[in-house]
């Protein structure tokens, strides 16, 4: 399933906004979470609306960097679908199994963190 451009940028910087600086990180998050335009986001700025573009390209571009390199989201969405089918056979083979059965909730509550 192919995820829309906006989505795809707010997976990113939910997992990777610490590591931009503060500048990259307003424009982003103005942007992208709070769904402002260019125009406004100048405006409120005190910048071209072509500083506003120029500034989220790269910081878009920084972001996917970072995933290529460290692919978080990747493993994360793994963590998630082997978190899903151990949840599935334990219920279902094991289902007096408490301590099994906790480790499980463990399991698929890292990725929550």
């Amino acid at each position: 399933m192919e995820i829309d451009e906006t989505t795809k940028v707010n997976l990113l910087y939910n997992f990777y906004h610490s590591l931009l600086t503060k500048k990259q990180s307003e424009y982003l998050n103005l942007y992208y979470v709070e769904d402002l335009s260019l125009g406004e986001i100048s405006e409120q700025l005190k910048v071209s609306r072509q500083a506003v573009l120029d500034n989220l390209h790269r910081s878009v571009s920084l972001l996917e960097s970072f995933e290529k390199e460290l692919d978080l989201i990747k493993k994360t969405q793994e963590i998630d679908d082997i978190s899903n089918k151990l949840e599935k056979i334990v219920s279902s083979r094991y289902p007096e199994d408490n301590e099994l059965s906790e480790l499980v909730n463990r399991i698929s509550k890292i990725n929550e963190m």
